[in-house]
């Protein structure tokens, strides 16, 4: 009994802190002090995540293998980022 009560508390907890993300982030981009870019690129995983979904719909456990599909691209995105940096900084472009 204690153990659900604390999966439901720490699930709240999470659920208000997305919450006053959200509202945090409307408020500073309605104050100007946020751009529009910035505050889309934080989205880039969900689309991701949503496009991933739709392709493994079919299968087996479709959360799990979006999940560690959107983990991936993810991380093949960071390393040509990476690389398209240092190639940058390399010939100062």
């Amino acid at each position: 009994m204690i153990v659900q009560i604390a999966v439901i508390g720490a699930f709240g907890l999470i659920g208000l802190g997305i919450i006053a993300t959200i509202v945090s982030g409307i408020k500073s981009m309605t104050q100007g002090k946020q751009d529009i870019k910035r505050i889309g690129i934080m989205a880039v995983p969900f689309v991701i995540f949503a496009i991933s979904y739709l392709i493994v719909q079919g299968s087996d456990l479709p959360f799990a293998k979006a999940g560690v599909l959107t983990a991936a691209i993810m991380m093949g995105i960071m390393v040509v980022s990476v690389f398209f940096t240092g190639l940058r900084g390399t010939f100062k472009f």
